[in-house]
């Protein structure tokens, strides 16, 4: 039988925690599971769970959305795109199309899209006309998109890729010497696909406990309880605390598509700068399908404040653990989920807009 979450809640009140302790979930699904639950709350003080760079629609350049959004109002195309890329905004001077929605708004032929699946069949229903797809997102997006494309494109889809890879993030924040984080809970999902292997890094490089959790309460509880006793008792192992689903060899059918259609390469994370090896491009083999390739493009170097977060956002600090959400002078204030200024605010996976659905509203509330 399961333990169940209040099992691991005593559990975790009963350790001889001596210290504060601070946690970073990575992934923002699991954010919204803590968030949501409650579990701050329910948790000993000196426990302190940090919400990390588990965002793609955060992270996602602004460089790229702005291209996106070029592409859909000068082109004679169809963009297809998740739907929370969609509400992003780019830094443009007042008064320009600043996201994916108010171009089309403006006329442009955009349409959100839940899968790869959707894309396919719009292509093939849509033959006469050119279709880009702003494919952005992480590993379990990624995964996908890459058997989207080995599997053979229609002649007139093409990929704009926007892909980031997550561990390089966590391994950054970690090699910079400012993590702000003694325990990590690791993205079960990501690790579904890659690996539980794909943490092992943070034990042998970093001497940080570590478990990989799934989304209920129980696992993230259940990781949360080995992290600590890791902590306490010296003994560091990576954990799995989502054998449901997670192997050590993650799924090898997908990580061999991945590697067969996308190359590893130095990527730009908004408001971060540029994280070596954590992003993907299609291989050239692929580029009669690559939108960067077979489209004009409409990078600006003079474009104010290119790549950045807009002005007074925090959300890259977000991300990176370094802020709460109500920590930014702008959440709830001019930043709320009617209105985003920042893409932390748009997405369900993002800090901001998670704490704001949870109910936080004050400054000085811990969600």
């Amino acid at each position: 039988m399961k333990t169940t979450a209040k099992t691991w809640l005593k559990r975790i009140h009963n350790l001889n925690l001596t210290e504060k302790v601070k946690i970073m979930n990575v992934c923002g699904g699991h954010e919204r599971s803590i968030s949501m639950a409650g579990l701050r709350t329910a948790l000993p003080d000196n426990i302190e769970l940090i919400p990390g760079p588990g965002c793609p629609v955060c992270v996602c350049p602004e460089e790229d959305i702005y291209q996106a959004i070029q592409l859909a109002l000068h082109e004679d195309i169809i963009l297809v795109a998740f739907g929370d890329m969609l509400r992003v905004p780019v830094n443009v001077p007042k008064g320009e199309v600043r996201s994916l929605e108010q171009a089309r708004a403006a006329g442009a032929d955009i349409r959100p899209v839940a899968s790869p699946l959707d894309v396919i069949a719009l292509a093939q229903r849509e033959s006469t006309k050119k279709i880009v797809f702003f494919a952005a997102g992480f590993e379990t997006t990624t995964a996908p998109v890459a058997a989207m494309i080995a599997q053979g494109l229609p002649e007139n889809l093409f990929v704009l890729l926007s892909a980031r890879l997550t561990w390089p993030a966590v391994s950054m924040l970690l090699d910079s010497g400012e993590a702000g984080f003694q325990a990590l809970v690791a993205p079960g999902h990501v690790a579904t696909v890659m690996g539980s292997e794909e943490w092992q890094f943070v034990i042998d490089k970093h001497a940080i406990p570590t478990a990989i959790a799934g989304f209920t309460a129980q696992s993230l509880l259940a990781s949360t309880y080995s992290v600590l006793r890791q902590k306490i008792e010296g003994k560091l192992f990576l954990d799995n605390c989502y054998p449901e689903l997670v192997r050590a060899n993650g799924n090898t059918a997908a990580k061999r598509q991945m590697s067969e259609v996308l190359d590893v390469i130095d990527a730009n994370w908004r408001g971060v700068g540029i994280i070596p090896q954590s992003g993907f491009n299609l291989k050239a083999a692929y580029s009669q399908h690559d939108a960067r390739i077979q489209f004009p493009s409409y990078d600006e170097e003079n474009r104010r404040r290119k790549g950045k977060m807009p002005p007074g956002c925090d959300c890259a600090s977000v991300v990176l653990g370094k802020k709460y959400p109500n920590e930014c002078v702008l959440y709830g204030q001019a930043c709320t989920p009617q209105e985003p200024i920042g893409p932390c605010m748009v997405s369900d996976e993002g800090a901001c807009r998670i704490w704001w659905a949870s109910g936080v509203r004050d400054s000085s509330v811990k969600s």
